[in-house]
């Protein structure tokens, strides 16, 4: 089961912060004019992305309010009571994943947008071009997340004695845990790049930064605030 840091930190995928060491392209490797216009296009695609996460910060983090409001009216400190041990670890799980259903959710059009820029390009390097299609899914799987039954779920396990968590909690939690992808490494993209490459992929790696000292705090806050409001432990 993740532990808390690994939740805070899924929390901030929408965003990509850039992930590091993940290799270099080959030696002597030659830049084809394929390679070149994709890195591009996968630069510009994701510089695009980054700018439409900033612009719509507000109004993700008002569908997470909203989603939060909900679960207060409908179902407030239903688990009252419960322990915090493992069990309770897979419905707290379940509640971070109903958080990124409706914060990825309000974003859907420019994950999607990304998602189609990306899905036709090709790079002679495989790893580049398989990073790049494993991220733009797991950006739209994100996107496309059904909200969890997470009252039902609580209920159900409060009706057990909380001895038995619900299968769909647990196929939920499966589900959310199968979703991995990352943006490509500035450095396997250096020896395709364009001169004009360079300052956006800086741009977008500073919105990302920026993005994401916003998100890892209101992100542990949300969850955390929701866990009090359903009466769950973290």
């Amino acid at each position: 089961m993740p532990e808390r840091s690994k939740i805070v930190s899924s929390m901030m995928a929408l965003v990509a912060a850039v992930a590091l060491g993940l290799g270099l392209a080959p030696a002597g490797a030659i830049a084809s004019s394929a390679d070149v216009a994709a890195t591009h296009a996968y630069i510009q695609a994701n510089y695009a992305l980054a700018r439409a996460a900033e612009a719509e910060a507000g109004g993700t983090q008002a569908s997470v309010v909203l989603l939060k409001q909900r679960f207060g009216r409908e179902c407030p400190n239903v688990g009252a009571g419960s322990p915090q041990n493992e069990e309770s670890q897979k419905l707290s799980y379940e509640a971070a994943g109903a958080l990124w259903s409706a914060g990825y959710g309000a974003n859907a059009g420019p994950i999607r947008a990304f998602a189609r820029k990306v899905k036709p390009l090709r790079w002679s390097n495989p790893k580049l071009t398989r990073i790049a299609q494993s991220y733009a899914r797991s950006l739209l799987e994100l996107a496309t997340l059904a909200l969890p039954d997470l009252c039902g779920d609580v209920r159900a396990w409060s009706a057990s004695g909380f001895r038995t968590v619900p299968a769909a909690t647990l196929r939920f939690d499966e589900h959310v845990e199968a979703i991995v992808g990352h943006s490509i490494p500035p450095r396997l993209l250096a020896p395709y790049e364009q001169p004009g490459d360079r300052s956006a992929l800086e741009r977008t790696t500073h919105l990302e930064a920026k993005l994401e000292a916003t998100e890892i705090t209101l992100g542990f806050e949300d969850w955390t605030a929701l866990l009090e409001t359903v009466g769950l432990n973290q």
